[in-house]
């Protein structure tokens, strides 16, 4: 039998951890735990068993609950080879190497090791009522996550003031400083309804970099919400609990 599809650009890559397979999948090659989103599975081979982990912790559940962010994890233990992969979005690998921690967009992860320290914290600057989806995933530690963007991303080294779209925004440097800007000024207009659909922007200084994506993808509740922000987490924990 011939194809194209047979050519070397789609054959399995064959090394241990995490790795990228194309542009658009992950492959991890398992011989212990790996933890991934809910769901990523696309195919595997070997000897794998799935726990679902929910949260991560009561505590942090109940936190992702309200706030609408997260990661909804499940554990992969055995060996063989995993196939991850998130509606065809484009799968990038970062390499922390405890100098500093990442903060991510929890709709935008989609594997990391297990050695990596993982919590969900408010971005600092951001009061409760913006309304703009402020909690996001922080990792640290020595480890590789996968990332996942919609399109093509930009990473912009922060060397002066940086500002960008909260739901764009995909990752950032932990150590950066973050508060959040209102854009709209207050008037007639706005009582009219008008907006500049810019009401917020995420602003940063400091020393590190910043990955945007070229979509402004809503993020999704780590219980069901779909919605944005603290909205999306009050739907989610509601469905959530309705459900059982």
């Amino acid at each position: 039998m011939k194809s194209e599809l047979f050519a070397p650009a789609h054959a399995e890559v064959q090394h241990a951890g995490i790795q990228k397979q194309g542009s658009k999948m992950c492959r991890v090659g398992l011989n212990g735990d790996v933890l991934a989103r809910q769901g990523s599975m696309v195919a595997y081979q070997g000897d794998l068993h799935f726990e679902a982990l929910g949260a991560g912790g009561f505590g942090r559940m109940v936190r992702q609950a309200v706030t609408g962010e997260g990661v909804p994890l499940m554990k992969i233990s055995g060996r063989g080879d995993l196939f991850l992969a998130d509606a065809a979005s484009d799968v990038h690998l970062v390499d922390l190497d405890g100098s500093d921690g990442l903060t991510v967009n929890g709709a935008n992860v989609l594997a990391f090791d297990p050695s990596l320290e993982y919590a969900v914290e408010r971005v600092r600057g951001a009061a409760a009522s913006s309304s703009a989806g402020m909690f996001n995933c922080v990792f640290r530690g020595v480890g590789r996550i996968a990332l996942t963007t919609d399109g093509a991303p930009v990473v912009m080294n922060v060397t002066g003031d940086t500002y960008a779209d909260p739901h764009a925004a995909v990752a950032w440097s932990a150590s950066l400083q973050t508060s959040v800007q209102r854009n709209d000024t207050f008037g007639v207009g706005t009582l009219m309804g008008r907006t500049t659909g810019e009401r917020f922007t995420l602003a940063f200084q400091g020393q590190g970099f910043v990955i945007v994506q070229p979509s402004e993808r809503s993020r999704g509740g780590v219980l069901g919400g779909t919605g944005q922000g603290q909205d999306a987490g009050v739907s989610g924990m509601l469905g959530g609990f309705l459900g059982r």
